[in-house]
């Protein structure tokens, strides 16, 4: 198959706009003039230093992040930061975490290597089907931060709202940074693995509000300590160079297709699409209630393990691509990421429908 005859639905990592993969397949062994490729680049040279604070800028500007906070681009993907974030903030003391799928799951168990981690709440009793609501979090008095994840890929939910808490908010937006406006000032930090909405696997962005900075306990490795990092620029070491630089070609396309306000508007469209078929249909089911239902992962099943995974074999003979569902969840995901276009989603209910028709009893 041609790339234009498929339609990548993996959940990590996952498809890019293609303008920015034809675009480094451009530059490839030529970087504007250079001579040698990006990858070739040493980070310490002020052409790659130009690439770095570029990408930087373009993500703030996106993200209207303020000047109270820094953009760190580290390595160690988003899983170093469940140890990460403990380390710098929770000070030997109680950290509260929200519950609501896989990822956050196994963040809450890493903190508990740091300090007293508390469940505010949790939905793992129900199989993560839903995002408890405000009345329901359980806040420690004097918790070093308040942690939760915006959008659970395992499960198929996503919070609708900002848990209002008295402690730093902590949030893990991996899977849908860029995707919708997002208020940072209300954060003590942000942090995304790159490779769903942002560039490929290897680099994680960390936004962090510089007061909280310098807490760290003091057997924190220097590559964890968010002062160390800010210090150096995120250059301690070697940067994820190529992710960097893909970082900023991507966000060079968010930038043309009207910014986040429009990434928001396209993840509607696409996902209402999907769900509008789903909820009518008597032959698949939906994993996530629909007050908490992701607009980034759709979870979903037919009658049987079987016919899921004939869903499966059928979808990419068609070039539909990765919908299987999570080792853990089972089932079927389809993942709609910003560079997912509109006619990905329409071909999906397609096959859905033909699927249902050829099969429904």
């Amino acid at each position: 198959m041609t790339r234009d005859q498929v339609y990548n639905f993996a959940a990590g990592p996952s498809v890019m706009p293609e303008s920015a993969l034809r675009t480094a397949a451009a530059e490839m062994l030529n970087y504007h003039g250079s001579g040698i490729s990006v990858m070739e680049m040493s980070h310490r040279s002020a052409m790659f230093q130009d690439i770095f604070d570029s990408a930087v800028e373009k993500l703030k500007k996106l993200m209207s992040v303020p000047d109270t906070h820094e953009i760190l681009l580290l390595q160690g993907g988003a899983t170093t930061q469940f140890a990460a974030i403990p380390m710098n903030l929770i000070q030997g003391g109680d950290a509260d975490y929200a519950v609501t799928g896989n990822f956050s799951s196994k963040a809450a168990k890493e903190a508990e290597k740091y300090g007293r981690v508390h469940i505010a709440c949790s939905s793992a009793d129900t199989g993560f089907e839903h995002i408890p609501v405000q009345s329901e979090l359980r806040q420690t008095a004097g918790a070093g931060y308040f942690y939760y994840c915006a959008n659970n890929t395992v499960y198929g939910t996503e919070w609708q709202y900002v848990p209002e808490v008295s402690a730093p908010l902590v949030c893990d937006m991996s899977s849908d940074i860029l995707s919708r406006p997002v208020d940072v000032s209300k954060y003590g930090l942000i942090y995304a693995g790159a490779q769903k909405n942002m560039a490929p696997a290897g680099l994680t962005v960390v936004i962090v509000d510089k007061s909280l900075v310098g807490r760290e306990l003091p057997y924190t490795p220097q590559i964890l300590s968010y002062k160390t990092m800010v210090d150096s620029g995120s250059m301690l070491n070697t940067p994820p160079c190529w992710c960097i630089y893909m970082l900023s070609l991507t966000l060079d396309w968010v930038e043309a297709q009207g910014g986040v306000a429009a990434m928001d508007r396209l993840r509607h469209e696409r996902a209402d699409m999907v769900y509008d078929f789903l909820e009518n249909s008597s032959f698949y089911r939906l994993h996530a209630r629909a007050d908490s239902r992701s607009c980034m992962n759709i979870t979903f099943r037919t009658g049987s393990a079987g016919l899921d995974s004939e869903f499966v074999s059928g979808a990419e003979a068609a070039g539909l691509m990765n919908l299987k569902g999570h080792k853990v969840a089972g089932g079927l995901r389809a993942s709609l990421y910003n560079a997912m276009p509109v006619e990905g989603a329409k071909a999906l209910v397609e096959y859905m429908k033909k699927f249902e028709v050829e099969h429904h009893v």
